[in-house]
């Protein structure tokens, strides 16, 4: 199924539930970039960053049954998937041996790749929008979102109690769901 085949998310939906490869085919060829993007700004090493790209899709088609289309988009859906085996990547033991034994040379060359254009939340357009929030609060997305962090965790980074930061993440939530449905 070539990816410049337009199919609504009702119809990649349909496929889906009727077990159809096609729509997963579909699926990895339209969100895989943007999905990779995310998960790479969490794990910025590649081939882990690909490891999880590939358990997100795994686990896609095996808990697609969970997916209630009246709880959010497929794509924030599939996100979530991303975003959550991105984190636990990083709070594993393992990973984090890893990373602390890992040479310099590699360490910088990993760090120092250039993302392309396909693979950076720039270019499918979220981090323009979250650019228009008030600074607390686009610094709190920042840090919980694209970089992984427990709210908890960012209270403690930016030094405020986390009631605070529980209710900025709220009405920056709110602000973007509001800026999402004018685009």
């Amino acid at each position: 199924m070539p990816v410049d085949l337009q199919l609504s998310e009702e119809e990649i939906i349909a496929l889906l539930k009727e077990r159809d490869p096609r729509g997963m085919r579909y699926l990895y060829d339209k969100f895989s970039a943007a999905l990779f993007g995310i998960v790479f700004k969490i794990v910025p090493v590649q081939e882990v960053a690909e490891e999880i790209l590939q358990e997100t899709f795994v686990k896609i088609w095996q808990n697609f049954s969970s997916y209630d289309a009246k709880k959010g988009r497929l794509y924030t859906w599939m996100l979530n998937i991303a975003r959550n085996l991105a984190i636990d990547k990083t709070r594993s033991t393992d990973f984090k041996n890893t990373t602390q034994t890992q040479n310099v040379d590699i360490f910088v060359h990993t760090t120092e790749a250039p993302e392309s254009d396909t693979t950076n939340p720039e270019h499918i357009g979220l981090k323009e929008i979250v650019e228009t929030l008030r600074v607390e609060q686009k610094e709190l997305i920042d840090l919980i979102y694209f970089k992984g962090f427990t709210q908890a965790e960012a209270a403690e980074k930016l030094k405020m109690p986390l009631g605070t930061v529980k209710t900025r993440v709220r009405s920056a939530m709110t602000e973007l769901r509001k800026l999402f449905q004018l685009t």
